[in-house]
């Protein structure tokens, strides 16, 4: 499955990215780990890149969790992913995102968010999509602020990241609130200026 807006397209990841993948982790390795999940319990030890995307196509399948890699102009700069999806009465997700620094600031996350949360409500039908980002990540927080995620409070403690338990904000939407999707309405945006 892919989705695009003509700008920036989103896919998911396959075995044979390996080589992309790795570079771009290793020369952002600075720019992200410090706002990157981490699992106190397999602290060291992470999945090779092939088990990643084979747990990542298996979740899809379930209808759990959807993986993209972010590609500008056919080359690999970030990940979108959409995890914990819950049917029943909640009928939610969360999206968590990121970016090599080399491309961060020129609008890519926010269309790629815009694609994966409209896929979350127009294709999944879910009710509701979070975001959560630690208070001092201020590039995030542009990202939501951008495609109108409501601000909820603050979550002591909430996720493990490089090393230490931290507190995130979240950010949310519901079905109600965005009309004819975020896609449609960030277009408009960028037309005003």
């Amino acid at each position: 499955m892919e989705l695009t807006d003509g700008v920036v397209r989103l896919r998911p990841l396959r075995r044979r990215d390996a080589a992309a993948w790795e570079r771009l982790r290793r020369e952002n390795h600075h720019w992200l780990s410090r706002w990157e999940a981490t699992a106190p319990s397999l602290e060291g030890r992470r999945p090779t890149f092939a088990q990643y995307v084979r747990d990542q196509a298996r979740a899809a399948r379930r209808g759990t969790g959807y993986s993209f890699g972010v590609e500008v102009d056919g080359e690999l700069v970030g990940h979108v992913t959409v995890s914990s999806v819950t049917l029943g009465s909640l009928r939610g997700c969360a999206i968590g995102y990121w970016i090599g620094e080399r491309w961060a600031g020129r609008g890519y996350i926010p269309r790629a968010v815009a694609l994966v949360t409209d896929f979350c409500f127009f294709e999944l039908g879910l009710h509701r999509v979070e975001i959560n980002i630690r208070p001092e990540n201020a590039a995030s927080l542009r990202v939501v602020e951008k495609l109108g995620f409501r601000d909820e409070g603050l979550r002591e403690r909430y996720l493990h990241i490089d090393g230490a338990w931290c507190d995130h904000r979240t950010f949310a939407l519901t079905s109600e609130e965005v009309g004819d999707g975020l896609v449609a309405a960030l277009a408009k945006s960028l037309e005003k200026g």
